[in-house]
Formats: structure tokens, sequence, C-alpha cells
């Protein structure tokens, strides 16, 4: 068994718009060193995937950084490895009405790429979703049913709110798929939610995009799973591990300070037996406490300096916390600096960004204060 691995790194930009304003989503920071698409990497590699295509729009340089050669990944390979796969568009099409906004349409705007891949199965992977998934366990599934397409789902209680941001699948008792719900506006309750985890021979997605380019498709749950599932053999893989999905910035919030509180969180994403999480290696030195530093439940990274007060937050490289200052309830990314007897509550302050000395800043659980990239307070 041979399988490519295909990442769309673009598609659920707009559920935090805050932090990919000049990031794709797959590029936004998490649990201090990671970033998202990490996990989606280290899932694949861990299941003996090493030919993986990323897919991506615009705002992808800072994904470009990250990933390189992909040598952390162990994809600095003589054949296969990691590509990167920017939208394809000729001198005839330019506009931005031509640039991708489902998967379906990105995978067909990629069209060449994808007929020249030879192995077996496919799998195509979403990088809002952070979860330590074995993919090798869901193409076994796969081969036993001898399914046209395989979907990870996720039995998990829904609010209203967050079922207008979910793909929901019902199956029979033989785990065949019988409907498709697609943002549903009145659903609450218990569902399968999709993963965006999808299985399935690779000639049989190749006929799928060569489909939709002869037919107009444009959404692969709508013309695809929703048209066909009737008279295609379509599984769900019923996932019963930890997973969080972003689709806010309030929930990249939530999700983020519940790997302090929660333990069994850090378990499952970080402590699972030969599945690592890889991430870009930087050789930091170690985080330097002074004696007026006072730390507690806290994530605190290589390269920080911390002279202040640290509680219930989260620090990535780099970060600076001076004499007096407070971070309570926060998420700071990379660089940046805290001044002197600043004050921050409920902040997620993106990299680079400084506070100067003495500001107070405060949001709230249901809504951080962000202070973008860069900027100046």
């Amino acid at each position: 068994m041979s399988a490519s691995g295909i990442i769309f790194s673009n598609i659920h930009d707009h559920n935090i718009p805050e932090l990919t304003r000049l990031r794709t989503v797959a590029s936004v920071p998490f649990a201090c060193r990671y970033r998202f698409i990490d996990f989606t990497l280290s899932n694949m590699v861990n299941s003996n995937i090493f030919n993986i295509s990323v897919i991506t729009q615009y705002n992808y340089h800072s994904l470009m950084d990250h990933i390189g050669s992909g040598k952390d990944w162990d994809l600095a390979r003589r054949s296969g490895g990691i590509k990167i796969l920017p939208p394809f568009i000729t001198a005839y099409a330019n506009s931005m009405p031509s640039m991708y906004q489902t998967r379906l349409e990105a995978l067909k705007s990629v069209n060449y790429s994808l007929s020249r891949l030879t192995d077996e199965y496919v799998v195509l992977s979403d990088c809002d979703v952070i979860c330590n998934i074995d993919l090798n366990d869901i193409i076994a599934y796969h081969q036993r049913t001898d399914a046209d397409m395989t979907i990870a789902v996720k039995t998990v209680e829904l609010t209203a709110e967050q079922a207008k941001t979910s793909v929901l699948l019902t199956s029979d008792d033989d785990g065949r798929i019988t409907d498709c719900i697609a943002y549903p506006m009145d659903f609450e309750g218990k569902a399968d939610m999709n993963l965006n985890i999808i299985v399935m021979k690779t000639k049989y997605l190749q006929q799928i995009v060569l489909d939709a380019i002869t037919h107009n498709h444009t959404s692969l749950t709508r013309d695809v799973i929703a048209r066909n599932m009737g008279h295609h053999n379509y599984r769900v893989y019923k996932y019963d591990g930890y997973f969080a999905c972003i689709t806010s910035f309030t929930e990249y919030y939530k999700h983020s300070l519940e790997l302090i509180s929660n333990p069994e969180a850090r378990e499952a994403l970080f402590n699972v037996k030969d599945r690592p999480v890889y991430t870009k290696v930087r050789n930091s030195t170690p985080a330097y406490y002074s004696s007026t530093s006072n730390v507690k439940d806290s994530f605190i990274a290589d390269g920080c300096v911390i002279e202040g007060t640290v509680e219930n937050s989260i620090l990535f490289r780099g970060v600076k916390v001076d004499r007096k200052a407070t971070v309570k309830n926060s998420i700071i990314m990379q660089d940046t600096i805290i001044g002197e007897g600043a004050f921050l509550n409920c902040v997620i302050a993106d990299k680079n960004s400084v506070i100067t000395d003495g500001k107070m800043l405060s949001g709230a659980e249901a809504q951080p204060f962000y202070v973008p990239k860069g900027k100046i307070i």
C-alpha cells in the first residue's frame, strides 16, 4: 500500500481573519512552537506518507518559510517529499474570481499535478482540525470495506453556532453514508461531524476532478458526496480521539488555553507512542527566568526572557516580559515584547508586537483582545 497526501492550506482562512490577514490558516501558530500544518504533516509522516502536496492560494510566504525543504518532517527526499502548489492562473484568467474558494476548485486548479500522482491511495486533509490520528487505520478501514471514499468523522455535541460551520454526515449501521448536511442553520445536538480527512484511490480522485472540470462542479460536498452517496460506496470512519476544530477566533483562544487546563488534551496530542508532532527546529537558548519572575500554569517556549508575572498563558519563542509586567490568560506570539509595568489579560498578541511600558490591555474569554502582527501599543 502506498499513499500520497494533499493538504489544503487556505480553505478556512475566513474563519479566523485576525490571524490570517498576513498568513494562511495552515501557518497559524499554536501551542508555543507549532503551526496548524505541523499536526497534519506529522499525521501523514507518522503514517508513512512521504509524498505530500500543499495547495496554497495567497499569503503563503510564512508557510514556505516554515516548511522550507521539509527536512524537519523527514520530507527532504530524492523521491517524493513535499511540494507547494500555488494556484495555476493563466494570462487569460488572472482575476480574483478565478481563485478557488472550495476544495474541489482547488483540486481543479492543480489538476496537472494530480494527474502525475502514482501512489495507489491519496489522503486529503484540511489544517483547521488539530489531532493526532493514525491515517493507516483509516486506509485499512477503506480497504476492508472496499469503499470508494472514506471520510473521518467525530461524534460530538454541537451548539447551533458550531453546526453552522460544520458538515454533518449520517451513516447506517455498516458505516455507509446515507445523508450529508452542509452548514445547517437550525441544527443543535449530537451528530457526526466531518473532520475533512478523506481517503480514496488516486484514480478515483483524478476521475472526480476531470468530471468536475467537464461539468463545472465546484463543491466536493454538494456535487460529489451528496450527489453520489446513493450509488457509490462512501463510508465514515469514526474517530474517537481528541481533536480541536478551530472555527473562530474565540475557538482558537479556547483550544489553545485548554492545553494548559486539560492534561488529557496534552497527552492525546503530544504523548502518543510512535506518533510525535514534528515542527521546524530553531536552536534557541533556554528560557531565562530572573529573580523577579513569577510563573504559574503556563507554557513558556525557548528563548523567552521572563522578569515579570505570567499566569495561565502561552508564550512563544523569544517573548520578553519586563519587570513588574503581568500577563494573564493570554497568548503571546514569537518575539513580542511586554514592557515594564504593562498588564495583559485575555490578550492574543501576534508576532513581533510591542506593548510599551505601563499599558493595560484586557479582553474577555468570549472576545480576547487582539494585537496585530508588528503593532506597537
